[in-house]
Formats: C-alpha cells, sequence, structure tokens
C-alpha cells in the first residue's frame, strides 16, 4: 500500500512537470507560462439565480458583502441576468458563472450609469486586488443600445483595471462598443480562454479584442479572439503605452482575426516602451495585416526584445509582420505563413528574420 502510494506521488509529480515544460515557453532564457496570476482565493461561496434575483443590483450587493467578510465567489446561475449599472469587482473576491449560458446583459438603461472613471464597463476591478472574472456571457448590448456616448473609450467591456492578481477566464464578450477585454495598468495577470466576438458593422470603430495598456508581467492565453464578424472591429490583439510601459507579457496559443480597421495583433506606442514581449505559437488569420508596430502622439520610444516565434500567419491581406521604429533584439524565427505577406522588421541591432516558411499544411 505505501509502495502504491509512492509510486501515485511520483507518476503525480512526472505529469505536473510535463505539463509545466509543455506550457512554458523561454525567452532571453527566462521562462514564461503557464499563469501565474491565481485570482481570488476565496472559498466561501454565495450563490445566485438569475429566476430569483437577476439583475445587477443584486449582484453589487452579493459582490459588497463577500469583500466584506475578507473574499468570497459570487456564484451565478445559468440565466439571463438584467445589468442596469455597471458591476464593480472588490478585492478577493471572484464573479462566476456556470458556463457561457450565464449571461450578463446590459440593458437600456445601462447608459443612464457610469463607471468609476466616467465609461461604461459591464465589469470593472476598479483597483481591487487579487480578482476573478470567469465563466460566463458578457454581452454589452452594443448591436441595441446606441453606446457611441461621452466616455465611451475610457472603460471597457470587461475592464481590469489598476489590480495585481487578476485573473480573466473562460469569459465569452457579445455586441461591444469599446474594447471587449482591457487589462489597464495592472500586473501578474492571466486573461485565459476567453472568446471575444464583434458583429456590428458601421456603428462603432476601435473595436478591439484584448487590449493590454501600461502593464505588466502577465499572461494572454489560450483565447479565441474573431474582430471580422462585422465590419466595424480594429485589432485582435494589442500591447499598448500610454503613461507606463507593457512588459513582460506573453501572448501563448491564440486564435486571432484581426477586424477591418485593424491588425491581427498591434504594439502601440503613444508613451513609453514595449519590451519583452513573447508572441509564440498563435494563429493570426483572415486580417487585415498579422503584427505591427504604430506609434501615436509624436512617439518614438523603442519596441525592443520581443520575440515572435511559431506562430501561423494564414490568408492575411498584408505583411505577416510589419515592424518598423525604433526596435531593437526582435526576434522572428521559425514561424509559417500561407497566403500571407512576408516578414517585415526594420534594421535595428540583434534584429533577426530567420527560418520562416511558406506552409499551408494543417
Amino acid at each position: 500500500m505505501r509502495a502504491n502510494r509512492l509510486q501515485v506521488l511520483l507518476l503525480v509529480g512526472v505529469v505536473l512537470v510535463a505539463i509545466v515544460t509543455i506550457s512554458a515557453f523561454s525567452q532571453n532564457g527566462k521562462k514564461v507560462g503557464p499563469c501565474t496570476a491565481t485570482g481570488s482565493g476565496a472559498t466561501s461561496v454565495s450563490l445566485l439565480s438569475a429566476s430569483d434575483a437577476g439583475d445587477s443590483t443584486a449582484i453589487q450587493k452579493a459582490i459588497d458583502q463577500a469583500t466584506a467578510s475578507g473574499g468570497g465567489i459570487v456564484q451565478l446561475s445559468v440565466g439571463e441576468f438584467q445589468i442596469n449599472q455597471p458591476l464593480v469587482l472588490r478585492a478577493n473576491v471572484a464573479l462566476k458563472g456556470s458556463g457561457p449560458g450565464t449571461v450578463l446583459k446590459a440593458t437600456s438603461r445601462f447608459l443612464k450609469a457610469k463607471g468609476p472613471l466616467g465609461g461604461h464597463p459591464l465589469i470593472t476591478t476598479n483597483g481591487s486586488q487579487n480578482v476573478t472574472i470567469a465563466d460566463l456571457t458578457a454581452d454589452q448590448s452594443g448591436d441595441v443600445i446606441d453606446g457611441n456616448v461621452s466616455g465611451r473609450l475610457k472603460e471597457y467591456l470587461v475592464d481590469v483595471r489598476n489590480s495585481t492578481n487578476a485573473v480573466v477566464e473562460g469569459v465569452a464578450t457579445k455586441n461591444p462598443f469599446t474594447y471587449s477585454i482591457a487589462v489597464v495598468g495592472s500586473s501578474n495577470f492571466c486573461v485565459h480562454n476567453n472568446s471575444t466576438v464583434v458583429a456590428t458593422s458601421g456603428k462603432y470603430d476601435q473595436l478591439d479584442g484584448i487590449h493590454i495598456t501600461d502593464s505588466y508581467s502577465g499572461l494572454v492565453v489560450g483565447n479565441h479572439v474573431d474582430q471580422r464578424q462585422g465590419e466595424d472591429g480594429d485589432d485582435g490583439l494589442v500591447a499598448q503605452t500610454i503613461g507606463g510601459t507593457v512588459h513582460d507579457v506573453a501572448y501563448l496559443e491564440n486564435d486571432v482575426r484581426g477586424g477591418s480597421h485593424g491588425a491581427a495583433m498591434q504594439l502601440a506606442v503613444a508613451g513609453s516602451e514595449i519590451y519583452n514581449i513573447t508572441i509564440a505559437n498563435n494563429r493570426f488569420w483572415g486580417s487585415p495585416s498579422g503584427i505591427r508596430t504604430g506609434y501615436y502622439g509624436g512617439a518614438s520610444k523603442a519596441v525592443h526584445d520581443v520575440t515572435v516565434k511559431g506562430n501561423i500567419f494564414v490568408d492575411l491581406e498584408g505583411a505577416s509582420t510589419d515592424l518598423s521604429g525604433q526596435l531593437e533584439n526582435i526576434q522572428v524565427t521559425d514561424n509559417r505563413f500561407c497566403r500571407s505577406g512576408d516578414f517585415n522588421v526594420a534594421a535595428g541591432p540583434n534584429n533577426q528574420i530567420r527560418g520562416n516558411v511558406t506552409s499551408c499544411e494543417p
């Protein structure tokens, strides 16, 4: 019996090592992946049923009560919850649905209220630490309400804001009138296994999928991003600097179609540097272009130490990579491209393009 137990423990250890080995990716000798962010560690659960308490008032009350008790899980049933005002997630709280059938849907009254920063997030962490948003559908109702209002781009559909140790996992976003999932001014975050879709046409601009701004030490892993079911979509994935840097962020194993107005992915510099970025094992498809740099407001800060490796670029209208500006140590290696443009990287110290091949094999 003792020997069997030892064998089981050894087997578990081997499996865990294998998982870490498979999930990890090395950049500059430093491993990244799997997610280190754990979100809320709370175990106490309060249950809310859509049939009994299906609105934002009841959800917010449950969130406030959970954090007042030191943290908790607000568990939502399958069903549609009517969201009349932004939900503000508090410290040490997990807001969890029961899968895609748990729908948080903005109502016609939603635009009458604003988030803490004057925008219209469906859910915002607003500076709270140790938070989780998981296993639900977040519908901003931009198809039926007019989201072209003042402050539209101040806060976002799912808004991780000035937080540490935040997890967004298993969330599907629908009908956005702003960015779908955004991480702003935050660290130690994980955006994992989510789905974003833009299906409107002629209603909005700047509808990015997963947007990381002024944040560091995070992973964007295993997401499905489709910004091109309608004509309004913009970039699929974004790393953007405005008031701070973006660094030590890995984008791994995502499936991404950028929208008609953007690229599959953009490194957008409007302030400080972008560095230590890993873009690996993603599929970028059906977009106007693949991975590109953009400079705004006269910015010219450096983009450096970026690894683009093992990705697949399929059916792009433009270049697979189009990286310009003040670049250093940009490694674009061992990617595949099919019915897509070439790999372009401006000259700079230790920039390399090598081992990329044309291949349309699955």
